[in-house]
Protein backbone atom coordinates (compact mmCIF):
# COMPACT_ATOMS: atom_id res chain seq x y z
CA UNK A 1 0.00 0.00 0.00
CA UNK A 2 1.20 3.67 -0.80
CA UNK A 3 2.74 5.70 2.00
CA UNK A 4 1.37 9.49 2.64
CA UNK A 5 4.88 10.49 1.61
CA UNK A 6 4.51 9.11 -1.31
CA UNK A 7 0.81 10.16 -2.02
CA UNK A 8 1.27 13.50 -0.71
CA UNK A 9 5.16 13.97 -1.31
CA UNK A 10 5.81 14.29 2.45
CA UNK A 11 6.03 12.92 6.03
CA UNK A 12 3.14 13.43 8.59
CA UNK A 13 4.60 15.46 11.29
CA UNK A 14 4.86 13.99 14.57
CA UNK A 15 3.83 16.35 17.44
CA UNK A 16 2.99 15.52 21.27
CA UNK A 17 0.08 18.16 21.46
CA UNK A 18 -2.24 19.48 18.42
CA UNK A 19 -1.08 22.32 17.07
CA UNK A 20 -2.49 25.29 18.30
CA UNK A 21 -3.36 27.44 15.14
CA UNK A 22 -3.66 24.00 12.71
CA UNK A 23 -4.57 25.39 8.82
CA UNK A 24 -6.99 23.74 6.21
CA UNK A 25 -5.58 20.55 5.36
CA UNK A 26 -2.94 20.46 8.04
CA UNK A 27 -2.50 16.49 8.97
CA UNK A 28 -0.37 15.08 12.13
CA UNK A 29 0.35 12.57 14.06
CA UNK A 30 -0.54 13.06 17.79
CA UNK A 31 2.64 10.88 19.84
CA UNK A 32 0.63 11.29 23.55
CA UNK A 33 -2.99 10.10 22.49
CA UNK A 34 -1.30 7.42 19.38
CA UNK A 35 -3.45 8.55 16.73
CA UNK A 36 -3.48 10.78 13.60
CA UNK A 37 -5.19 13.92 13.44
CA UNK A 38 -6.08 16.73 10.47
CA UNK A 39 -7.66 19.98 10.42
CA UNK A 40 -10.83 19.79 7.78
CA UNK A 41 -13.98 21.30 6.83
CA UNK A 42 -16.97 19.63 8.97
CA UNK A 43 -20.32 19.95 6.79
CA UNK A 44 -23.72 21.37 7.49
CA UNK A 45 -25.88 19.19 9.54
CA UNK A 46 -29.30 19.30 11.20
CA UNK A 47 -29.28 16.62 14.73
CA UNK A 48 -31.64 15.46 16.79
CA UNK A 49 -32.92 17.69 19.69
CA UNK A 50 -35.34 17.40 23.17
CA UNK A 51 -39.32 17.43 21.81
CA UNK A 52 -41.39 20.17 22.51
CA UNK A 53 -43.83 19.34 24.97
CA UNK A 54 -46.97 20.56 23.53
CA UNK A 55 -47.02 19.43 20.01
CA UNK A 56 -48.19 22.28 17.70
CA UNK A 57 -47.48 24.58 15.05
CA UNK A 58 -48.06 28.48 14.46
CA UNK A 59 -45.94 29.39 17.59
CA UNK A 60 -44.05 32.52 18.09
CA UNK A 61 -40.47 32.17 18.97
CA UNK A 62 -37.11 34.08 19.99
CA UNK A 63 -33.61 32.94 21.86
CA UNK A 64 -30.58 31.25 20.54
CA UNK A 65 -30.34 27.00 20.25
CA UNK A 66 -29.22 26.78 23.66
CA UNK A 67 -31.51 29.38 25.07
CA UNK A 68 -34.40 29.03 23.02
CA UNK A 69 -38.42 30.14 23.52
CA UNK A 70 -41.64 29.01 21.75
CA UNK A 71 -45.16 30.36 22.87
CA UNK A 72 -48.56 30.17 21.14
CA UNK A 73 -49.82 28.41 18.40
CA UNK A 74 -52.31 25.70 17.88
CA UNK A 75 -52.56 22.57 18.79
CA UNK A 76 -56.07 21.12 18.73
CA UNK A 77 -56.88 24.66 20.07
CA UNK A 78 -55.17 27.89 19.95
CA UNK A 79 -52.74 28.18 23.22
CA UNK A 80 -50.86 30.04 25.31
CA UNK A 81 -48.43 27.75 26.36
CA UNK A 82 -44.83 28.66 26.88
CA UNK A 83 -41.80 26.58 26.68
CA UNK A 84 -37.97 27.08 27.24
CA UNK A 85 -35.22 25.11 25.67
CA UNK A 86 -31.89 24.73 27.39
CA UNK A 87 -30.13 23.09 24.58
CA UNK A 88 -31.41 19.85 25.58
CA UNK A 89 -35.05 19.63 26.66
CA UNK A 90 -37.39 22.13 26.85
CA UNK A 91 -39.17 22.78 30.00
CA UNK A 92 -43.07 24.09 30.79
CA UNK A 93 -43.02 28.05 31.71
CA UNK A 94 -46.06 30.58 32.29
CA UNK A 95 -48.61 31.02 29.80
CA UNK A 96 -49.14 33.65 27.12
CA UNK A 97 -52.46 36.31 28.02
CA UNK A 98 -53.85 35.75 24.95
CA UNK A 99 -53.88 32.39 23.33
CA UNK A 100 -53.38 32.89 19.84
CA UNK A 101 -51.74 31.38 16.91
CA UNK A 102 -49.70 32.93 13.63
CA UNK A 103 -48.14 35.39 15.97
CA UNK A 104 -44.58 36.85 15.74
CA UNK A 105 -41.37 36.74 18.81
CA UNK A 106 -38.07 38.13 18.66
CA UNK A 107 -35.52 38.74 21.33
CA UNK A 108 -34.15 36.84 23.89
CA UNK A 109 -35.11 33.78 26.45
CA UNK A 110 -35.26 35.99 29.31
CA UNK A 111 -36.43 39.38 27.09
CA UNK A 112 -38.98 38.40 24.31
CA UNK A 113 -41.52 39.67 22.29
CA UNK A 114 -44.62 38.44 20.82
CA UNK A 115 -47.21 40.43 18.60
CA UNK A 116 -49.98 40.17 16.40
CA UNK A 117 -51.49 36.28 15.39
CA UNK A 118 -55.15 35.37 15.95
CA UNK A 119 -57.73 33.75 17.38
CA UNK A 120 -60.17 31.06 15.81
CA UNK A 121 -61.74 31.27 13.31
CA UNK A 122 -58.56 32.22 11.37
CA UNK A 123 -60.28 35.56 9.92
CA UNK A 124 -59.36 39.24 9.82
CA UNK A 125 -61.95 39.80 12.37
CA UNK A 126 -59.52 37.62 14.45
CA UNK A 127 -56.51 39.60 13.63
CA UNK A 128 -54.84 40.61 17.44
CA UNK A 129 -52.58 43.58 17.56
CA UNK A 130 -51.48 43.14 20.95
CA UNK A 131 -47.91 42.74 22.01
CA UNK A 132 -46.82 40.78 25.37
CA UNK A 133 -43.49 41.15 26.73
CA UNK A 134 -41.47 37.93 28.46
CA UNK A 135 -38.91 38.33 31.56
CA UNK A 136 -37.85 34.68 31.52
CA UNK A 137 -40.93 34.32 34.30
CA UNK A 138 -44.00 35.97 33.21
CA UNK A 139 -45.85 37.80 30.40
CA UNK A 140 -47.11 41.14 31.13
CA UNK A 141 -48.28 43.70 28.15
CA UNK A 142 -46.88 45.72 25.51
CA UNK A 143 -48.00 48.18 23.06
CA UNK A 144 -50.34 47.10 20.47
CA UNK A 145 -49.66 47.47 16.96
CA UNK A 146 -51.20 49.57 14.90
CA UNK A 147 -51.85 47.25 12.76
CA UNK A 148 -53.84 44.07 13.98
CA UNK A 149 -52.43 41.15 11.55
CA UNK A 150 -51.42 37.64 11.15
CA UNK A 151 -48.69 35.66 9.71
CA UNK A 152 -46.32 38.91 9.90
CA UNK A 153 -42.47 38.68 9.38
CA UNK A 154 -40.78 39.93 12.66
CA UNK A 155 -36.84 40.39 13.85
CA UNK A 156 -35.13 42.34 16.51
CA UNK A 157 -35.01 42.51 20.71
CA UNK A 158 -37.56 43.41 22.80
CA UNK A 159 -36.70 47.30 22.99
CA UNK A 160 -36.16 47.64 19.35
CA UNK A 161 -38.61 45.03 17.06
CA UNK A 162 -39.54 45.28 13.28
CA UNK A 163 -42.66 43.78 12.51
CA UNK A 164 -43.33 43.88 9.20
CA UNK A 165 -45.67 42.50 6.35
CA UNK A 166 -48.70 40.00 7.92
CA UNK A 167 -52.37 38.66 6.65
CA UNK A 168 -55.58 40.85 7.29
CA UNK A 169 -57.38 38.78 5.26
CA UNK A 170 -54.94 39.58 2.06
CA UNK A 171 -51.29 40.57 1.89
CA UNK A 172 -50.05 43.61 3.18
CA UNK A 173 -46.87 45.38 3.10
CA UNK A 174 -46.88 47.45 6.50
CA UNK A 175 -43.76 47.81 8.55
CA UNK A 176 -43.73 49.10 12.06
CA UNK A 177 -40.95 49.32 14.82
CA UNK A 178 -41.42 48.92 18.51
CA UNK A 179 -39.07 50.67 20.92
CA UNK A 180 -40.29 48.88 24.05
CA UNK A 181 -43.42 50.90 24.61
CA UNK A 182 -45.39 51.66 21.74
CA UNK A 183 -44.98 50.92 17.64
CA UNK A 184 -44.60 53.32 15.16
CA UNK A 185 -45.56 52.92 11.54
CA UNK A 186 -42.77 53.19 8.70
CA UNK A 187 -41.59 52.91 5.15
CA UNK A 188 -43.35 49.51 3.63
CA UNK A 189 -42.28 46.21 2.20
CA UNK A 190 -41.90 47.26 -1.67
CA UNK A 191 -43.51 43.34 -2.16
CA UNK A 192 -46.66 42.78 0.35
CA UNK A 193 -46.37 39.31 2.07
CA UNK A 194 -47.69 37.15 4.44
CA UNK A 195 -46.27 34.11 5.89
CA UNK A 196 -42.69 35.63 5.59
CA UNK A 197 -39.95 35.61 8.00
CA UNK A 198 -36.94 37.99 8.79
CA UNK A 199 -33.87 37.97 10.76
CA UNK A 200 -31.81 40.89 11.92
CA UNK A 201 -32.39 44.34 13.54
CA UNK A 202 -34.51 47.53 13.30
CA UNK A 203 -31.73 49.05 11.54
CA UNK A 204 -30.18 45.97 9.34
CA UNK A 205 -32.97 43.36 8.56
CA UNK A 206 -34.09 41.02 5.60
CA UNK A 207 -37.17 39.78 5.09
CA UNK A 208 -37.54 36.51 2.60
CA UNK A 209 -39.99 34.55 1.26
CA UNK A 210 -43.84 34.14 2.00
CA UNK A 211 -46.82 34.85 -0.20
CA UNK A 212 -48.69 37.86 -1.96
CA UNK A 213 -51.44 35.39 -3.15
CA UNK A 214 -51.47 31.73 -3.09
CA UNK A 215 -48.34 31.01 -4.78
CA UNK A 216 -45.23 31.57 -2.75
CA UNK A 217 -42.60 33.58 -3.53
CA UNK A 218 -38.71 33.47 -3.30
CA UNK A 219 -38.52 37.73 -2.90
CA UNK A 220 -36.10 39.01 -0.44
CA UNK A 221 -35.83 42.77 0.98
CA UNK A 222 -33.05 44.30 3.23
CA UNK A 223 -34.11 47.11 5.47
CA UNK A 224 -31.29 49.80 6.74
CA UNK A 225 -33.55 51.33 9.64
CA UNK A 226 -35.75 53.91 6.82
CA UNK A 227 -36.38 51.86 3.76
CA UNK A 228 -36.60 48.75 1.75
CA UNK A 229 -34.87 47.46 -1.02
CA UNK A 230 -35.18 44.39 -3.29
CA UNK A 231 -31.96 41.96 -2.53
CA UNK A 232 -31.77 38.49 -4.31
CA UNK A 233 -34.29 35.99 -4.06
CA UNK A 234 -34.43 32.44 -2.43
CA UNK A 235 -33.16 29.72 -4.40
CA UNK A 236 -36.66 28.06 -3.70
CA UNK A 237 -40.08 30.16 -3.60
CA UNK A 238 -41.44 28.96 0.13
CA UNK A 239 -43.59 29.96 2.84
CA UNK A 240 -44.20 28.89 6.51
CA UNK A 241 -40.67 28.49 6.72
CA UNK A 242 -38.88 28.94 9.79
CA UNK A 243 -36.20 32.03 9.78
CA UNK A 244 -33.07 33.29 12.04
CA UNK A 245 -29.93 35.46 12.21
CA UNK A 246 -28.60 38.48 10.94
CA UNK A 247 -29.07 40.45 8.12
CA UNK A 248 -25.69 39.65 6.55
CA UNK A 249 -25.81 35.85 8.16
CA UNK A 250 -29.86 34.73 7.91
CA UNK A 251 -31.43 31.21 7.79
CA UNK A 252 -34.61 30.36 5.90
CA UNK A 253 -35.34 26.55 6.45
CA UNK A 254 -38.72 24.28 6.17
CA UNK A 255 -41.80 25.47 5.17
CA UNK A 256 -44.34 24.99 2.56
CA UNK A 257 -44.78 25.81 -1.82
CA UNK A 258 -47.97 27.01 -2.22
CA UNK A 259 -50.30 26.84 -3.99
CA UNK A 260 -49.18 23.28 -4.45
CA UNK A 261 -48.91 23.05 -0.37
CA UNK A 262 -46.18 20.53 -0.78
CA UNK A 263 -44.26 20.57 2.74
CA UNK A 264 -40.04 20.78 2.26
CA UNK A 265 -37.40 19.89 3.78
CA UNK A 266 -35.20 22.43 2.20
CA UNK A 267 -32.61 25.02 4.51
CA UNK A 268 -30.68 27.97 2.78
CA UNK A 269 -28.30 30.26 4.30
CA UNK A 270 -28.05 34.04 3.07
CA UNK A 271 -24.44 36.04 3.29
CA UNK A 272 -26.38 39.12 2.81
CA UNK A 273 -25.57 38.99 -1.08
CA UNK A 274 -26.60 35.50 -2.12
CA UNK A 275 -28.76 32.67 -0.83
CA UNK A 276 -26.92 29.22 -0.84
CA UNK A 277 -28.83 25.86 -0.26
CA UNK A 278 -27.13 24.02 2.98
CA UNK A 279 -28.16 20.82 4.79
CA UNK A 280 -31.71 19.73 4.81
CA UNK A 281 -34.19 19.08 7.78
CA UNK A 282 -34.66 15.84 8.69
CA UNK A 283 -37.86 15.94 9.14
CA UNK A 284 -40.02 18.22 6.44
CA UNK A 285 -42.50 20.38 8.05
CA UNK A 286 -44.18 24.14 7.59
CA UNK A 287 -42.49 25.68 11.07
CA UNK A 288 -45.59 27.96 11.17
CA UNK A 289 -43.43 30.49 13.15
CA UNK A 290 -39.48 30.57 13.56
CA UNK A 291 -38.14 29.26 16.48
CA UNK A 292 -35.42 31.68 17.12
CA UNK A 293 -34.88 35.05 16.10
CA UNK A 294 -31.72 35.82 17.24
CA UNK A 295 -28.05 34.58 16.72
CA UNK A 296 -26.50 34.22 12.91
CA UNK A 297 -26.74 31.17 10.19
CA UNK A 298 -24.00 29.24 11.92
CA UNK A 299 -26.70 28.20 14.26
CA UNK A 300 -30.57 27.59 13.97
CA UNK A 301 -33.45 25.54 16.08
CA UNK A 302 -36.91 24.53 15.05
CA UNK A 303 -39.23 22.68 17.20
CA UNK A 304 -42.84 21.85 15.87
CA UNK A 305 -44.34 22.30 13.00
CA UNK A 306 -47.01 20.56 10.27
CA UNK A 307 -45.57 18.16 8.06
CA UNK A 308 -48.22 17.68 6.24
CA UNK A 309 -50.38 15.26 7.48
CA UNK A 310 -50.46 16.40 11.74
CA UNK A 311 -48.20 18.48 13.99
CA UNK A 312 -44.66 17.20 15.08
CA UNK A 313 -43.07 18.02 18.33
CA UNK A 314 -39.58 17.07 17.08
CA UNK A 315 -36.85 19.50 17.85
CA UNK A 316 -33.88 19.79 15.02
CA UNK A 317 -30.17 22.08 15.71
CA UNK A 318 -28.43 22.94 13.31
CA UNK A 319 -24.83 23.50 13.19
CA UNK A 320 -23.01 25.49 10.00
CA UNK A 321 -20.28 24.53 7.93
CA UNK A 322 -16.65 24.69 10.05
CA UNK A 323 -13.15 23.96 9.87
CA UNK A 324 -12.45 21.59 12.96
CA UNK A 325 -9.87 19.05 14.31
CA UNK A 326 -10.84 15.46 13.40
CA UNK A 327 -9.53 12.35 14.46
CA UNK A 328 -8.24 9.92 10.86
CA UNK A 329 -7.12 6.69 13.01
CA UNK A 330 -6.46 5.38 16.09
CA UNK A 331 -3.57 3.36 16.94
Amino acid sequence: MATYNEIKGDTIEVRATDPANPVLGEVWYNSTTGVIKGYQTVAAAWASGGNINTTRRGMGGAGTQTAGLVAGGISTANTGDTEEYNGSSWSEQNNLSTSRQGLAGCGLQTASLVFGGYTAPPTPTGSLANSEEYDGTNWTSGGSLNTARFQLGSCGIQTAALAFGGNVGSAINNSETYNGTSWTEGNNLNTGRRYLRGAGTTSAAVGFGGSPGDPATATTEEYDGTSWSSASSMNQAKNFHGGSGIQTAALAFGGATFPSVVVIDATESYDGTTWSNTAALATQRRIGGPATNTGDASTGLAAGGYNGTANVNSTEEFTNTFNATKTFTTS
